[in-house]
């Protein structure tokens, strides 16, 4: 692993939900770009076969764990204390699959959805909020189009990445000082999707890692704090 000590000179990140789609899409890149990166992932097996087929596994510090659970989030918070360039709240559940009607929806798997998708990148960012600061850093939320478009079957899915959206905006709006963004990947053929829809063909879709150099711009060109959809992340549309 390498140093995580203040004076280590690489850019560090923190990526929630790293074992797949996304989240391990955005933690191949920034390895490649020599980031150091903090993953962490439900499935400790499946989080370390992951990290071990990234092109420098030695740049990423791996923690197996639920965000929704304190001790896990404190261990995650430790590892970046010494600043901290990136979070990105990355980390997903759609609920039941298939997806059930938002009123016949189990209220312990609502309870849940609202947890990991809401709740915990917000008790994330309380704790590392110091180590943002120290570095200037930014946080990227994960959303989706679920959060502001109605449909069938994503209700609980969707109120909960509108929660999160509105969280956003509000910590942007308390610190401006750090970039803050609600970032919208659009569609994507991840597993993450094909639970809320089985035996649906997504093949169509694109790939997660097609959506990386639209949220990677917003990493590298700081644009005003908000909520950007991928499509819409063109050269020309994306101020410094």
């Amino acid at each position: 692993m390498h140093d995580m000590t203040p004076e280590h000179q690489s850019p560090v990140a923190l990526v929630t939900g790293a074992s797949r789609g996304l989240g391990l899409a955005l933690t191949t890149a920034l390895v490649e770009r020599g980031w150091h990166v903090v993953v962490d992932a439900r499935d400790g097996e499946r989080l370390a076969a992951a990290v071990a087929a990234l092109p420098d596994p030695s740049a990423v510090t791996a923690l197996a764990g639920d965000v929704v659970d304190d001790d896990h989030r404190a261990a995650l918070a430790g590892a970046v204390a010494g600043g901290l360039d990136l979070l990105v709240n990355n980390a997903s559940v759609v609920g039941p699959s298939p997806l059930p009607p938002l009123a016949e929806h189990p209220l312990p798997a609502l309870l849940e959805v609202f947890e990991v998708n809401a709740l915990a990148p917000i008790a994330l960012v309380q704790l590392v909020l110091p180590a943002l600061r120290a570095r200037g850093g930014r946080i990227v939320d994960v959303s989706s189009d679920a959060a502001v478009e109605a449909y069938a079957g994503w209700g609980a899915y969707g109120a909960a990445k509108a929660a999160l959206d509105h969280a956003t905006a509000v910590l942007a709006v308390e610190h401006p000082e750090l970039r803050v963004h609600a970032f919208d990947p659009g569609d994507m053929d991840t597993e993450l999707h094909r639970l809320a829809e089985p035996g649906v063909d997504l093949s169509h879709l694109p790939p997660a890692a097609s959506v990386v150099p639209a949220l990677l711009r917003l990493v590298d060109e700081r644009p005003p704090s908000g909520r950007y959809r991928a499509a819409e992340l063109q050269p020309s549309e994306v101020a410094g």
